[in-house]
């Protein structure tokens, strides 16, 4: 009886531990199934169309969905016709098919379409030359199309809880909490005697910290062209929150830069017993300070955490004037491993405190051209082609 207990409960662990998914994949069902009903209805068999591209478009964010509609929509307008012109000059077989697939890469990459509406655009293509393809047939198929990408938009608004400021905030919090926890450690290795290995094992944590960083800069992109547009989002705090994101990755990439530091003194024969405890106390205060500017949910500042960056830095000033104290006897390479930690820490507290000029002076670069539905806005598409036709004419006008 126990044993069967024990069963059901971990077949139930394995939803409730993954509630997020299974509400994703929930409504993406319904969506489908719901895009297949009004297909159907609306358009003359078009309700498996529109399930499939309902399918294709909806994504965990209702900010991914309308990207994922409207390079749905774009690739269906391409490749409707194209795929028309294939079939009139060479009626529907191989010849057809292979003419329409090269077209719609090669007008993908003329308009510089992102990666997925290049994705998109010989999809819908296929989906739209298939057998008994006419003019009206293919009208419905784009009707469908378009009824799908529309569902899916909908629908992607119920897939996630929360918001995406709500998620950058979860994210955040979560990755400056391990963040926190490394310092810690290294704090405490430190203070004991820490090993080669175990220098490796914090190397180690602190490069897996680093490849969390490009799921919250995403997500802090998302959380502000979301609040550009939602009329309930507050743009303030999105870009608040984008902010606090880059100060988490300068952060972070510090934190790893420290860990690299300890495992080559470790390499070179370990870090001189006069400034060890020093260290220890150094890293500790920077782990302190992560944890009071991030643990709350509250983005501004408070007098807390202020005084815990303060302490960083009390504390990283402490770790050089004892480094220059031991200049003279202890080991040049090592003397130079320690101020490196210094400088480490004193940009930690900066970054926390979000007073550093690289936070808010750099302008940080948007996301990758292949995350777009568009590679090149359309007004720098026609001016570029704008400027090729006039240089054109200058040319003829001149000879």
């Amino acid at each position: 009886m126990r044993s069967k207990t024990g069963l059901v409960n971990r077949v139930f662990a394995l939803f409730t531990e993954r509630r997020i998914w299974v509400r994703q994949i929930a409504v993406t069902g319904l969506a489908g199934a719901f895009a297949w009903l009004v297909g159907d209805v609306l358009v003359d068999n078009g309700g498996v169309v529109a399930a499939i591209v309902c399918t294709l478009s909806i994504r965990i964010s209702l900010h991914k969905s309308l990207r994922e509609g409207f390079g749905q929509i774009v690739g269906t307008a391409i490749g409707a016709s194209v795929a028309l012109t294939a079939v009139t000059l060479f009626n529907f077989g191989f010849v057809s098919v292979g003419i329409t697939i090269i077209m719609c890469a090669i007008i993908s990459r003329a308009l510089h379409l992102g990666e997925v509406a290049s994705v998109n655009v010989p999809v819908t293509a296929l989906i739209v030359i298939g057998p008994g393809l006419s003019e009206s047939t293919a009208f419905h198929r784009l009707g469908s199309t378009l009824i799908g990408a529309a569902i899916a938009i909908f629908f992607s608004y119920f897939s996630h809880p929360k918001t995406p400021v709500g998620r950058s905030i979860e994210q955040i919090a979560t990755v400056s909490t391990k963040a926190a926890n490394l310092l810690a450690l290294m704090s405490e290795g430190v203070a004991t005697g820490y090993t080669q290995k175990e220098a490796g094992n914090w190397l180690a944590k602190a490069r897996l910290l680093i490849e969390e960083i490009p799921a919250i800069r995403m997500q802090s992109v998302e959380a502000r062209g979301h609040a550009r547009w939602f009329p309930t989002a507050k743009k303030d705090e999105a870009e608040e929150i984008y902010i606090q994101g880059i100060a988490l990755e300068h952060t972070v990439v510090q934190i790893r830069t420290i860990a690299r530091t300890l495992f080559d003194s470790a390499v070179s024969g370990g870090i001189a017993d006069s400034t060890q405890k020093a260290i220890a106390v150094a890293l500790s205060a920077a782990s302190y300070a992560i944890s009071s500017k991030f643990e709350d949910s509250d983005i501004s500042a408070d007098d807390a955490h202020q005084s815990a960056t303060s302490d960083a830095r009390d504390a990283s000033s402490a770790l050089a004037e004892s480094l220059i104290g031991d200049a003279k006897d202890a080991d040049q390479e090592q003397i130079v491993r320690g101020l490196s930690m210094v400088a480490n820490i004193d940009r930690i507290a900066d970054s926390l405190d979000q007073n550093s000029p690289a936070l808010r002076d750099v302008i940080t670069p948007d996301e990758p051209a292949k995350d777009k539905v568009l590679g090149i806005s359309l007004r720098g598409q026609l001016i570029r082609l704008k400027t090729r036709i006039f240089g054109q004419l200058r040319k003829i006008f001149r000879r």
